[in-house]
């Protein structure tokens, strides 16, 4: 069972999931954090774990702008949250989504797996940043079905 946290009429918007190894090479950082700053001006829904350092960078642009964002966690719902996340709670732009009791509080291999099918399932489609070939992306990537993948 899903608990939301924020505005739920996001997720009847068009939906693009951003995944990323987390070791990727300097140049899809930057191709990233590019790809980001055009979804921010174009105001594109953005589905993602932001846990990664490059996600969370993809995140913090995102955050400037004033398109809906989709954040799923790979643990139980927080109690607490930063200013910048109520605040963009309050302006009704971010949806807070948990597959986890709130008791679960620390991210797992076997949490963020279940996180990033989360996220697939709910995307209408998936960016693909990079990954690892064998890594765990690499394995998600291989079972979606029906969903465009695009890349650099």
């Amino acid at each position: 069972m899903l608990s939301y946290f924020g505005n739920e009429n996001i997720i009847k918007n068009q939906k693009t999931a951003f995944l990323c190894s987390r070791k990727c090479p300097s140049d899809i950082i930057i191709k990233s954090l590019d790809w980001a700053r055009d979804k921010k001006n174009n105001g594109d829904c953005i589905i993602s774990g932001f846990h990664s350092r490059i996600e969370k960078d993809v995140f913090d642009i995102l955050m400037k702008g004033k398109q809906p964002i989709i954040l799923v966690l790979a643990r139980g719902m927080k109690k607490h949250w930063p200013a910048e996340i109520k605040k963009t709670i309050e302006e009704e732009r971010l949806l807070v989504i948990s597959p986890f009791d709130k008791n679960v509080k620390y991210i797992t291999q076997e949490t963020a797996n279940i996180r990033n099918g989360i996220r697939t399932e709910i995307a209408d489609e998936i960016f693909l940043a990079y990954y690892t070939k064998n890594g765990n992306l690499h394995e998600l990537i291989k079972k979606i079905k029906g969903k465009k993948i695009k890349s650099f």
